[in-house]
């Protein structure tokens, strides 16, 4: 990937993204809403698919969009700032906040979200390809983590397609990162031990 960025501006992007994308909504929202600290239930995990365990999908909603668009308004942000070199580092700035908060000693969420969230803002048509693939595979198969880690990879190729090869790469990247901390959900479906949507 060629980063044509000068270094003030590429570390201010990176920042713009890691500082937003480390914004735990998981977290703060299920506290809002006076429920138990979503880390001590479930998976411990602060993503929308352990605050859908507490059994308010409102909260889990609203976690899935908080995550997705403080990726988004990352990447635009930067755009805006300081042009299209920018907005890749900031997506890669807010991929890693979200997955390693430091505000949380690092134990951040898996990424599906912001995955999505940044890929809105760098190929939207790649995003779309990114829900079609998700929502085919979890209602034939009824595995999240499947149908997310099989959608990650189809992004990729569209993003090449559609934004081109550096887009593409960033999302490889991305994917890879995202596969690895899926690593025990992978585990599980290998074993035939993964849970299914809508069962516990």
């Amino acid at each position: 990937m060629n980063w044509s960025l000068p270094l003030v501006p590429g570390f201010i992007a990176l920042a713009i993204g890691y500082l937003l994308g480390s914004i735990p909504f998981g977290l703060l929202l299920t506290r809002a809403a006076g429920t138990e600290d979503i880390r001590s239930i479930g998976s411990g995990n602060i993503g929308a698919t352990n605050v859908l365990r507490t059994g308010r999908k409102g909260l889990a909603a609203a976690t899935l969009l908080g995550d997705a668009l403080k990726g988004t308004f990352a990447v635009l942000l930067a755009r805006y700032l300081y042009g299209e070199q920018a907005a890749l580092v900031a997506a890669l700035g807010a991929f890693l906040g979200h997955l390693y908060p430091v505000w949380l000693g690092f134990r951040g969420g898996k990424g599906v979200a912001t995955f999505l969230g940044v890929t809105i803002a760098l190929a939207w048509p790649a995003a779309l390809v990114f829900a079609v693939v998700w929502l085919a595979l979890a209602y034939a198969l009824r595995y999240s983590s499947l149908s997310a880690l099989t959608a990650s990879v189809a992004t990729v190729a569209a993003g090449a397609f559609f934004a081109g090869t550096q887009t593409g790469l960033l999302l490889a990247i991305l994917t890879g990162m995202l596969w690895m901390k899926h690593a025990a959900n992978i585990r599980r479906l290998l074993a035939g031990t993964e849970g299914k949507i809508g069962k516990k």
